[in-house]
C-alpha cells in the first residue's frame, strides 16, 4: 500500500513558546513571535506571569526603598502590571460580571459578553478586585514580595486548566481562535507554576496557594458552565483575576 502523508504530532513544548505566550498575554511588543502554537504554548503562561510579577515586585521594592508607604508601593506595582498587560484579564472579569448576572438567558449573556460597554456589575467587580489586590500587594511587598510571583504563576496555570476542561461557549471568540491546549501543556504549566510557588513562598505556602487558586478556578468553571455552557476569553480572564486573588489571600494568611 502507498504511504500516506500524515502531519507530525505537535511537540509538547518549544523554547519559542515563551515568546508566543508573551505575545498573547501581554501588551509588550515581542520580537520573534509568529502567531502559531497559541494553545500549545499554554505551558509557558505561568512563566510570562512570573516575568510580569517580577517587574511589579521590582517597582514595589524600589518604592519602599524610597520611603513610600506600602499602599503607594502597592499602587505603583499594580500600575506596572496594567501597563504590561493592558487590563486584559480585568476586562474579562468585568464582562463576566455583567453578562452572567445581567442576562436572563444564555444567548443574552453571550451578547452582553461581546458588548464593549461596562455595566454596574462590571464596575463593582473591578472595584472589589482591584481593592483586594491593592490590600494584598501592600501586605506582601514588605514581608514576602515573591508571593506576587507565586500568585501570578498559579493563576496563569489555572487559566490553561479551565481552557482545557470547558467547551467553547461560542464559535469565533478569542478562546475558540486560540484553541484548546493539550493536557500535556496544561500539566507542564501546572508543574512550572507549583515549582515557582515553592521557590517563592516555601512548600507549605505554595501548596496552600495552589489549592486556593485551583478552588477559585473550580468556582469559575461551575458558574460559567451553568450560565453560558462553556468558556470564552472573558471567562479565562476572570479565572486569572480570581485565582490570583485566592492565591495571594492564602499567602497573606500564612506569610504576613
Amino acid at each position: 500500500m502507498p504511504e500516506t502523508d500524515t502531519p507530525p504530532a505537535p511537540r509538547s513544548f518549544e523554547p519559542r513558546d515563551v515568546i508566543r505566550a508573551a505575545q498573547l498575554l501581554t501588551r509588550v511588543p515581542v520580537p520573534g513571535a509568529d502567531g502559531t502554537r497559541a494553545a500549545e504554548a499554554a505551558w509557558a503562561w505561568p512563566l510570562v506571569g512570573a516575568l510580569v510579577a517580577l517587574g511589579q515586585v521590582f517597582v514595589g521594592i524600589i518604592a519602599l526603598a524610597l520611603g513610600l508607604p506600602a499602599s503607594v508601593a502597592a499602587g505603583l506595582a499594580i500600575a506596572t502590571g496594567m501597563l504590561l498587560i493592558g487590563g486584559l484579564h480585568e476586562d474579562g472579569l468585568a464582562d463576566c460580571a455583567d453578562g452572567f448576572w445581567g442576562g436572563m438567558t444564555r444567548d443574552r449573556r453571550l451578547d452582553i459578553l461581546k458588548d464593549s460597554r461596562i455595566g454596574a456589575y462590571g464596575v463593582l467587580a473591578l472595584i472589589v478586585a482591584i481593592g483586594l489586590r491593592w490590600a494584598l500587594f501592600a501586605a506582601l511587598l514588605a514581608v514576602a514580595p515573591l508571593a506576587l510571583v507565586a500568585g501570578a504563576m498559579l493563576s496563569r496555570a489555572a487559566m490553561a486548566l479551565v481552557m482545557a476542561r470547558l467547551p467553547f461557549a461560542r464559535e469565533g471568540g478569542l478562546a475558540a481562535h486560540v484553541g484548546r491546549p493539550p493536557m500535556g501543556a496544561v500539566w507542564l504549566g501546572g508543574a512550572c507554576a507549583l515549582g515557582g510557588a515553592f521557590i517563592a513562598t516555601g512548600i507549605i505556602a505554595g501548596l496552600v496557594a495552589g489549592w486556593a487558586a485551583a478552588c477559585a478556578a473550580g468556582v469559575v468553571v461551575w458558574v460559567a458552565h451553568a450560565k453560558i455552557g462553556g468558556q470564552t476569553g472573558d471567562v479565562l480572564g476572570a479565572t486569572q483575576v480570581l485565582a490570583e486573588l485566592a492565591a495571594l489571600m492564602a499567602c497573606v494568611a500564612l506569610l504576613s
